[in-house]
């Protein structure tokens, strides 16, 4: 590319970061350092009646924990192009908002806010689209249809106004997606949108476009939700003068529910047990606390990895992918146009795969605050090998206790189903004999306690598949775990003829 990548995430602090906003900053990261660029972090909080306390501290916790680290920016260190929070650069807008005015390509208006109701009333009778437009506008209060010695009386006693696009009637503004090829809209679609209003605030469409320019941005990457926006900002690059370096777009697909109808909410989330939010949240008006990716044992690596897959596919059947893989593989030309359904199991899957691969030493660390809180005492090393044998049988690092637990307590109760199933009246007597051959064996490990097993069951004629998970259960209490030969070697000898011992003693009595 002859110019240098430089791309951004511009969310507003709004409230929590919501998991499609993750997606869209992750998207932005990728595609820098694939192409050598720049990725920064903006704050778009001209809209200060919608600012949440605490948000914006949130979204880059959000963005650090899930491993999207920007080059420059709103919490990650200011660049050249600073201050990165627009409510900071309030003082620069008004200069292109009067370049925009003098040109002919804005207009001052003043209706208040019962005349616009009113206009859009009148225009709903008529069963016409109610918009601020080329039509409508010459029946409004603005400098279009005021006389010039009024619209200055009007600036001078500072009454409230605002700055609109002034629009073409009908003209078609075309522009190419990165994704979706060539869009074309007519501004008859459109309306004359509020640019800037008389507090010295911008709305979103010219700030955004203004700091895009000033901070040299190359590429606008962005949700679908933004596409209507687009030939707006086209034409404010075109009336500004800086069309020859208005960056490439490319919206992305939207993230749906389950069920694919329609756009992933909070509510779906919700409805269906999943988090949609990168961190837990609590929201400062109600007090309402959402979970989170990170608080539901996701692990970032994770997570990345999912969102990844949420919208853009590699093109082959690899699907975890290590982040300066994903870098290596990522390109615009292979994100979907069409919606992304999200899939729970999916996600799951995925944080399985990571856990899988975490070591054995990492896990034990998390295994070893439930131990302790139990109030018991294993050597590192043991839980460490605990969690070797465990780690294939779960989805997330705070079930290695739960799934585990008989590692450390001997089971009392005994899973019903597999007792009514199996247990006979020769259960006991190959337990009896299991017993007195371990006992009677010098050496134990898997292999020896297997060899002592399939003896036992010779003795008595009873088939592999019909005690097998019969030991299990005598074992561990539950029906389902890791090898049963190597669980047994890591009991040791004494523990394994005492849970024996115990079956023996307790099951159908």
């Amino acid at each position: 590319m002859d110019r240098r990548v430089r791309v951004r995430f511009a969310p507003s602090p709004t409230g929590a970061l919501h998991i499609g906003g993750v997606r869209t900053a992750l998207y932005n990261y990728l595609f820098a350092k694939k192409h050598g660029g720049d990725f920064l972090i903006r704050i778009e909080d001209t809209d200060q009646t919608r600012y949440v306390p605490g948000a914006e501290d949130y979204i880059i916790e959000a963005l650090k924990w899930v491993g999207i680290v920007a080059d420059e920016g709103i919490g990650f260190g200011d660049g050249p192009h600073a201050p990165y929070r627009q409510s900071e650069r309030k003082p620069m807008y008004r200069q292109y908002v009067m370049q925009l005015i003098d040109a002919g390509y804005a207009y001052y208006a003043f209706d208040t806010a019962e005349e616009l109701d009113a206009m859009r009333e009148r225009l709903k009778a008529s069963n016409v689209d109610s918009k601020y437009d080329a039509i409508t506008r010459m029946a409004m209060k603005n400098s279009l249809t005021l006389p010039e010695d009024e619209v200055k009386r009007r600036l001078d006693a500072g009454d409230p106004y605002v700055v609109r696009i002034k629009l073409p009637k009908k003209e078609d503004v075309k522009f190419h997606d990165e994704i979706r090829g060539w869009v074309n809209i007519n501004t008859a679609q459109m309306d004359d949108k509020v640019l800037f209003k008389s507090d010295g605030m911008p709305t979103y469409h010219l700030a955004n476009v203004v700091d895009d320019y000033l901070m040299n941005i190359s590429h606008v990457i962005r949700g679908e939700e933004w596409l209507p926006s687009a030939p707006l900002h086209v034409l404010l690059y075109r009336y500004l003068g800086w069309e020859d370096v208005m960056p490439k777009f490319a919206h992305l697909p939207l993230l749906l529910k389950p069920e694919g109808n329609g756009k992933l909410s909070k509510r779906d989330g919700d409805r269906l047990g999943f988090p949609v939010f990168p961190l837990e949240w609590k929201d400062p008006a109600t007090g309402e606390v959402s979970s989170g990716y990170r608080e539901s044992g996701y692990l970032p690596e994770a997570v990345m990895n999912l969102l990844a897959f949420l919208g853009w596919n590699p093109g082959t059947t690899q699907e975890i992918f290590s982040r300066e893989e994903l870098v290596e593989a990522f390109t615009l030309d292979r994100v979907s146009k069409s919606g992304a359904k999200f899939d729970q199991n999916k996600a799951k899957w995925f944080n399985q795969q990571y856990v899988r691969h975490t070591p054995d030493a990492v896990l034990a660390e998390s295994l070893k605050k439930d131990v302790t809180a139990h109030n018991l005492n294993f050597s590192d090393e043991y839980i460490t090998k605990v969690c070797g044998l465990i780690k294939e049988k779960i989805s997330f690092i705070k079930e290695l206790w739960e799934i585990g637990s008989y590692f450390f307590v001997a089971p009392t109760t005994y899973d019903e189903t597999v007792i009514t199933k199996r247990w006979n009246d020769k259960s006991p007597l190959v337990l009896q004999d299991l017993i007195q051959l371990v006992r009677g064996n010098e050496s134990f490990d898997a292999a020896s306690f297997e060899a002592n097993y399939n003896e036992a069951l010779s003795k008595n004629g009873v088939s592999n598949k019909e005690f097998l998970q019969l030991l299990r259960v005598c074992l561990s209490g539950v029906a389902g775990g890791p090898p049963i030969f190597e669980m047994a070697q890591l009991f040791g000898k004494e523990v394994t003829l005492a849970r024996l011992q115990h079956a023996l003693s307790t099951i159908n009595k």
